[in-house]
């Protein structure tokens, strides 16, 4: 089985090493394509305003200039020889829960794989507390990891969809299991604006974070997590809401 790594924080993150050493329990032919420098937040942004440069640093290992969807492609597009048979992206230093995978660099990395007809899997390690910079423990994911995936495995995905995994903010002897949940909402109120002044006198803003509500929904990841349990949810590319079909129609039609 042929897999592709790739993530949203980096070529070198620490996740990155996590996530290779779970693929390795998974198989021997491993290649890595992934975003140069830090890219969180990127979503599934795709650069068109300058060039994309690629860095080879070993054999089927190489960076990216651009986001995670320019790494994917390029790694399809340009670099491998076939098509891989599966995409991991991450492990990610964070949750990808509820809606933040809309804002997600390692969500968006396997949303681009599922496009291609590529099954994907977006695996994120949830952390206690903010600023933890490279200190973020990945102890659940590396335990764990390989167990969650290898069921997916001989699971056929639908067309044009993905698996998005998260892990708890625990000792991995302390994880419950695996709990297949639906997609969570975070309540209103994401990001922390911290301004400052730069040297030069003017005013600057960065996005922060902070802690989140949520509300509390039935089966969803946000819970699982919450439980101590590593969640496991399909998501689909097809935002359509089939349900307003018919009462847009109606009112065009009126």
């Amino acid at each position: 089985m042929r897999i592709l790594l790739t993530n949203d924080d980096g070529y070198h993150a620490p996740g990155m090493a996590v996530l290779e050493a779970i693929a390795r329990e998974l198989s021997d032919d491993i290649w890595v394509c992934a975003p140069a420098e830090e890219q969180s937040g990127a979503g599934h942004s795709l650069t068109l305003s300058r060039p994309v440069r690629i860095r080879q640093h070993a054999e089927r290992r190489w960076s990216c200039s651009g986001t995670p969807t320019d790494a994917v492609m390029m790694a399809i597009g340009k670099l491998m020889p076939e098509k891989p048979d599966l995409v991991l992206s991450g492990v990610n230093r964070g949750a990808n829960l509820g809606d933040d995978v809309t804002y997600s660099g390692t969500v968006s990395a396997a949303i681009e794989a599922a496009l291609a007809g590529i099954p994907a899997i977006a695996l994120s390690q949830v952390y206690a507390q903010e600023g933890m910079a490279d200190t973020v423990p990945f102890e659940a994911a590396e335990a764990w990891g390989a167990k969650a995936i290898r069921p997916l495995l001989t699971t056929m995905m639908p067309p044009r969809t993905l698996i998005n995994i998260n892990f708890p903010a625990i000792p991995a002897a302390d994880v419950r299991g695996i709990r297949v949940a639906r997609q969570g909402f975070h309540d209103y109120g994401r990001s922390l604006i911290v301004e400052g002044t730069d040297p030069r006198g003017y005013p600057y803003y960065w996005f922060g974070l902070h802690g989140i509500e949520h509300s509390p929904g039935h089966d969803s990841d946000l819970e699982a997590i919450d439980d101590g349990f590593i969640s496991v949810t399909p998501l689909q590319l097809d935002l359509t809401h089939d349900a307003s079909l018919a009462a847009l129609r109606g009112a065009y039609s009126a």
